[in-house]
């Protein structure tokens, strides 16, 4: 029977286990310090796992010479540790074998005279000199019984290293697992672990806090190599496939290279957290980068150099991991000679997989190299590219230089890809993979793998913008026509899809240079349109889309909308409906394209009220405030009737109303105030009314009240308390002294996509907010809430800019700073202290990062010391906790 031995309470070491402890733990430490001061590279990572590896195996024949164990017991290494590849707090797991006859518990054999006090005092021993081991105690037959049974045991086993004792005996259990190993059923359970685990890992080796050991393109994925070929007798090392014909020379040193890469990281990661930590988590990516001396730049971070060294690697190990697993696949399956159907003379179908029709094609026939994407858009049946594609591109990287890029045929080639049909995502997705992308785009290599720590993305560079044509791509496929269906409308008009394709490659394709990556993408895309050939007219608009592609964006979610300047000048700036199109389809394809949390129906409907405005205005048909707002009083009153109200309900309300009232509200809201509040018009007690958000989930809230400097502090106070996110705000006072206030709000504490949790909470928010608002006490403290940890490491910088409007009426007021609950309640009491009257709030969060805008007026605002005063009280409420 198999017993894990793990040391009772332990003991007090004699005097010669506390020597032992002392030298074991100085070694170990020398070790360390020696590789901490060394350069940081793979070689002196390579070195440090191996010379750990010694030092421990040094003591562990010590502990077993004194431990008096009996004749035929072997000490085995397995798992990482029988690799020989021990990093600074990595498991050391061992195997204690017993011979056949002998065994504990009555278990496969009888159990021999000491036997057990032998063993517990050998593990009692490694534990008091400060070794940390994984132990199991087996027979050979208990062994192989398990290994049957367990693919985990079977691979640890794998590769078990002998350590001492009984020569004879590790043979005979080495022969034995041996015998029981099933090439096609471990292959087959081991490429099922690995789905498994690329997707409790995120699915993508772009992870923004990778285990640079189990995330997809980390280090498990190459052992994952190794395990599967060894275990087919194909090799146990690199240079041993390379022997079999399964490697190349040129993949033999990538892979040590990028396998290199990710020791070295992890070495480093597992001494600046001072345990065994695999993940790279935001609180360590910064130390982990300093100590490979990495500094800040004004273009970057030391974590994002870090970052951008790890993905590149990572991407590399999932391409090479990708070829050699398809390759080890056929071998074991024996898939090599399988029949294939010839496609053109350079290339063949082999059920489904698209394959080169020979190994030297793209040396002989550079041209073949983007003809290979080409081919698997335009051929029916193919769902990706073989072993041997994958192997022929990878090895044709360095044909990829400045006369590849140059070629016109080349040129003429990726012009054609893009102007496809179908498959454009796919094959956008398959260059970069194979890394043509970036070779045949130069710019668009700079950019893979680069991190954006803003706090919103939370893809690589070149991620974001494949995900951003995807996005795009959909517009246009009537199967996701259900997604975005006024998205999908407009692109039904457009003749030309490629032209917003091209634009989204280069959107953010100048990001981590320093600079405005907007005008400097522009540069980019301009010189890429005059190298392919593409017409002056389309130059100029898909230069335009990329130098203004945050502008639609930044004015929704900024400006006031009701703002007729607004909405011209904006015109003015886009010039035709053809630009406001695509750059509406554009910055909506690029805001879903952040991340899954940015977007949601609220700014969704601030980004299409931007676009009918301006597209009126471009028909030339510009806004004419007072038939506008003859036109919503009319729907207005429509639907009042629909509800059955009394003719002339609501008179008394809107003679307190002036024309920015109606011009910020659609008719819907026009009619539910005034359904509302008809017997309430004088109350001194806050009215309060909510209902279920017309615009995706949420509540819309309706306040009012007797005006007064700090409603609108108490107001968020409430929303904070209730754990309710304030997105959008639109205030007014009325002729009466009245404030007639609407909120947007959602419950931090409700999963997306539950209306009836909202509705549920209706009858509670209107008493709780009456309750709130009737209180007359001083405004209580805002809590200093508690920041994630992403923000704790990657903190933006508190900013504050109030300037005067157009008119020198108001002011707009901007801030910008991470995100935390109780933020907008905080910036409230500042501006209640200070009397400072707010006639719009535009609420914006990024993910963790948000950036909201007031409009704002009050004395305190016309002198520059008392302004300066409220700027450094904004800052102080701003900073985080």
């Amino acid at each position: 029977m198999s017993a894990l031995l793990q040391p009772q309470a332990p003991q007090e070491a004699p005097h010669s286990v506390a020597a032992m402890r002392a030298r074991f733990r100085d070694g170990k430490t020398a070790l360390l310090e020696r590789f901490r001061e060394s350069r940081a590279t793979a070689l002196a990572a390579t070195h440090l796992t191996k010379a750990l590896t010694r030092h421990v195996d040094q003591y562990l024949g010590e502990l077993w010479e004194h431990a008096a164990m009996p004749a035929g017991a072997t000490l085995v290494a397995v798992g990482g540790y029988g690799r020989a590849e021990l990093f600074p707090y990595s498991d050391v797991d061992v195997l204690v074998l017993l011979p056949p006859g002998m065994g504990l518990d009555g278990g496969s054999g009888d159990e021999s005279p000491g036997l057990r006090a032998a063993v517990e005092g050998f593990l009692h021993a490694c534990w008091d000199i400060g070794l940390e081991i994984g132990s199991s105690v087996r027979t050979i037959d208990e062994c192989v019984d398990l290994s049957r049974r367990d693919v985990t045991v079977q691979t640890a086993l794998l590769e078990a290293r002998f350590l001492c004792g009984s020569r004879r005996v590790y043979t005979a259990f080495r022969r034995a697992c041996d015998a029981v190993m099933d090439p096609k059923a471990f292959l087959r359970a081991k490429m099922l672990e690995m789905r498994q685990r690329h997707i409790k890992y995120e699915d993508t080796p772009y992870s923004l806090e990778p285990n640079c050991k189990e995330s997809p393109g980390g280090l498990r994925d190459l052992q994952l190599v190794i395990w599967v070929a060894r275990a087919a007798g194909l090799g146990r090392n690199w240079t041993e496939l390379a022997a079999r014909g399964l490697i190349t020379p040129f993949e033999v040193s990538q892979l040590y290279k990028h396998e290199g890469a990710l020791k070295l990281i992890r070495a480093r990661l597992h001494l600046v957290a001072g345990r065994r930590e695999d993940r790279l988590v935001f609180d360590l990516q910064t130390a982990v980068a300093e100590s490979f001396g990495y500094r800040a730049t004004k273009a970057q971070r030391p974590s994002e150099v870090l970052m951008h060294r790890y993905y590149w690697a990572a991407k590399a190990v999932t391409q090479l991991n990708q070829i050699l697993m398809l390759n080890i696949e056929e071998r074991i399956n024996g898939s090599e000679e399988a029949p294939m159907r010839p496609i053109d003379a350079h290339f063949l179908d082999r059920g489904g997989m698209l394959e080169v029709a020979h190994d030297q094609l793209y040396a002989e026939e550079p041209h073949a190299i983007l003809r290979t994407f080409l081919v698997y858009q335009q051929t029916p049946g193919i769902k990706g590219l073989s072993a041997r594609t994958l192997r022929a591109l990878y090895n044709a990287r360095n044909l990829m230089g400045a006369e590849f890029r140059n070629d016109p045929v080349n040129r003429a080639t990726f012009m054609q890809i893009l102007r496809q049909p179908q498959g454009i995502t796919h094959a956008l997705r398959l260059l970069n993979q194979t890394s043509v992308l970036g070779r045949y785009l130069w710019v668009f290599r700079r950019i893979v793998g680069r991190m954006q720590h803003d706090l919103f993305h939370v893809y690589t560079v070149d991620q974001h913008i494949l995900m951003v044509v995807r996005n795009v791509r959909r517009f246009f496929i009537p199967e996701h026509a259900h997604e975005y269906p006024f998205c999908s409308q407009l692109a039904g008009q457009w003749d030309e899809p490629w032209l917003l394709y091209v634009a989204a490659l280069f959107h953010d394709v100048a990001k981590g240079r320093g600079g405005d990556h907007s005008e400097l993408g522009a540069v980019e895309a301009r010189r890429f349109c005059r190298d392919h050939g593409v017409s002056r007219e389309h130059s100029a608009l898909i230069e335009f889309l990329v130098r203004q592609h945050l502008t639609m964006s930044r004015i929704a979610q900024k400006e006031d909308l009701s703002d007729v300047d607004v909405i011209q000048s904006f015109a003015r700036l886009v010039g035709t409906p053809q630009r406001l199109v695509a750059l509406y389809l554009l910055t909506v394809a690029d805001i879903r394209g952040t991340s899954p949390k940015v977007w949601n129906a609220w700014k969704g409907k601030l980004l299409e009220d931007l676009f009918r405005l301006t597209m009126r205005a471009l028909g030339g048909n510009p806004p004419n405030v007072d038939a506008e707002i003859e036109s919503r009083k009319q729907e207005a009153r429509q639907l009042l009737a629909l509800h059955s109200a009394l003719p002339g309900t609501e008179a008394q309300l809107w003679k307190t109303l002036d024309v920015s009232y109606f011009a910020r509200h659609d008719a819907a809201d026009i009619a539910w105030h005034a359904r509302a509040l008809w017997r309430h018009l004088d109350t001194a007690v806050p009215v309060v009314r909510a209902r279920p958000s017309s615009v995706g989930d949420g509540l819309q809230v309706l306040v009012y009240a007797p005006d007064c400097s700090d409603l609108f502090a108490r107001i968020c106070g409430y929303f904070d308390s209730a754990g309710f996110s304030i997105q959008d705000a639109k205030i007014h006072t009325t002729h009466a002294g009245f404030a007639l206030d609407t909120f947007q709000v959602i419950s931090t504490r409700i999963e997306p996509g539950d209306p009836a949790a909202y509705r549920d909470l209706i009858s509670l928010v209107e008493t709780q907010a009456v309750q709130a608002l009737s209180s007359r006490g001083p405004l209580p403290e805002p809590g200093r809430g508690r920041v994630s940890r992403r923000v704790r490491s990657f903190p933006v910088t508190p900013r504050v800019t109030l300037n005067p409007d157009e008119r020198a009426q108001r002011w707009l007021l901007s801030v910008s700073a991470s995100d935390r609950s109780g933020l907008l309640y905080a910036i409230a009491r500042v501006l209640a202290r200070h009397q400072i009257n707010l006639h719009l709030a535009k609420v914006s969060t990024l993910g963790e990062r948000v950036e909201d805008t007031f409009l704002v007026d009050g004395p305190a605002l016309q002198h520059a010391r008392t302004q300066l005063q409220v700027e450094s009280e904004l800052l102080d409420a701003l900073a985080p906790t």
